[in-house]
């Protein structure tokens, strides 16, 4: 056993409270954009699509950059490039100070872009560790236990930045009040700079991907496009981070399109990360004991699709609800994904992670798809968009991360 591949019988729950940590972060600055979407919408009087721009701006750069992440992750290992993209994540956010004395959205922007940069880099690396760190049949588990963290951290983000932001039927009227972000960012540009530092100097051990068992086969698999779960999966994930992004994100202002106040409507999201928060939990507690990730996959995505008909029949509250519980529904979706599509790829392990990083673009062009149809169509039809969504990740949880070939 070489020093680069632990057993699996050592002890990982020191590096595993680590990644939680960093999943606290993800959470924390990825689920604020629900907040920034409803902000920024009214305070530069924006259409649904241009202020979804917000989503797409932090999104695109999982696509941009997973690639380049894979290859900086081969020449840094796991820990100095986590403590890199903290680094990268710490410039996009401060960079909110100048767009907020300079009244400028694009450049809001581009800080968005810069902290999904450097949430790029994080995920390649922190995902595919916590799937390596121990037996891969329980993979699920161990992700839901980082899904905890995140979406601890996404309610945080909402009582902070919702109550920073959008307090008050008429709070967000004018880009005065951009003001509101400049403290809060400086904040937390401070906490990812000591992250970085402490992660850097840390214990977290390097482990190979490549331990992991080659596929059994006749034919020697030659390249990463080989692999049908893995492709398949990539897909299935750029389906559910977009549906996550619409479901969470939007919610605030469906709400505000349905009637409901600032004061009512600003967490809203919240509704969607305690489904979440409740699904994860559930996970850790169900899966691999009472019920494998698979099923729990199959399971979540019949219950998305009932739920999405259920939003768009019903009205007022009824309605809000059944997008929310779409985050229970979904919960089990990114836990299981995520072992099933890396299933024995082996040395391909890192590069297959950075093509599913890239389908975390789903989040960047489905709301603006979404944000076209509520526009143009409704806000209620608008989550119709979720259907076949959903429809495909039920495909992937029955057949696609069983084929083996083309």
């Amino acid at each position: 056993m070489t020093p680069t591949a632990p057993p699996k019988t050592q002890n990982y729950t020191g590096p595993l409270l680590i990644i939680g940590a960093l999943f606290f972060v993800f959470g924390f600055v990825t689920w604020v954009n629900s907040v920034l979407i409803a902000f920024f919408k009214q305070a530069f009087n924006l259409s649904t699509v241009g202020s979804n721009l917000v989503a797409f701006a932090f999104f695109i750069s999982y696509t941009l950059m997973a690639i380049p992440s894979s290859a900086l992750l081969k020449r840094t290992g796991f820990k100095n490039g986590m403590s890199m993209g903290l680094l990268v994540m710490a410039v996009g956010t401060i960079i909110f100070v100048p767009a907020a004395k300079a009244l400028s959205y694009p450049l809001f922007l581009v800080g968005l872009f810069l902290i999904g940069i450097g949430l790029t880099v994080l995920q390649t690396a922190s995902n595919p560790y916590a799937t390596i760190l121990g037996p891969r049949e329980s993979a699920a588990q161990r992700i839901s236990f980082l899904g905890v963290a995140n979406k601890l951290a996404g309610i945080c983000s909402q009582f902070i930045f919702g109550g920073l932001l959008l307090t008050g039927a008429n709070a967000v009227s004018g880009t005065a009040t951009l003001e509101k972000v400049v403290t809060p960012y400086m904040i937390l540009t401070g906490v990812l700079v000591v992250l970085a530092i402490l992660i850097r100097f840390s214990n977290l051990p390097e482990v190979s991907e490549e331990q992991d068992d080659e596929p059994v086969s006749a034919t020697v698999r030659t390249s990463v496009w080989q692999f049908p779960n893995l492709i398949l999966g990539v897909l299935a994930l750029f389906c559910y981070v977009g549906a996550e992004v619409i479901a969470g994100d939007t919610i605030i202002n469906y709400g505000r399109a349905l009637g409901f106040s600032n004061d009512e409507a600003k967490y809203f999201t919240t509704y969607t990360l305690y489904g979440l928060l409740g699904g994860y939990i559930l996970g850790i507690i169900a899966i691999p004991r009472f019920i494998s990730q698979q099923m729990a996959l199959r399971v979540g995505s019949i219950l998305a699709l009932i739920l999405t008909t259920g939003a768009i029949l019903t009205d007022g509250f009824d309605s809000i609800l059944c997008v929310a519980l779409l985050g229970f529904a979904i919960s089990p979706m990114w836990p299981a994904v995520w072992p099933l599509a890396l299933n024995r790829l082996g040395k391909f392990t890192k590069l297959g992670s950075a093509l599913l990083i890239m389908g975390i673009s789903g989040g960047a062009l489905l709301p603006l798809l979404h944000g076209y149809l509520t526009d143009a169509v409704s806000p209620k039809m608008a989550y119709a968009l979720l259907l076949p969504l959903f429809g495909y990740i039920l495909y992937y949880a029955v057949v696609g991360h069983k084929k083996t070939d083309w």
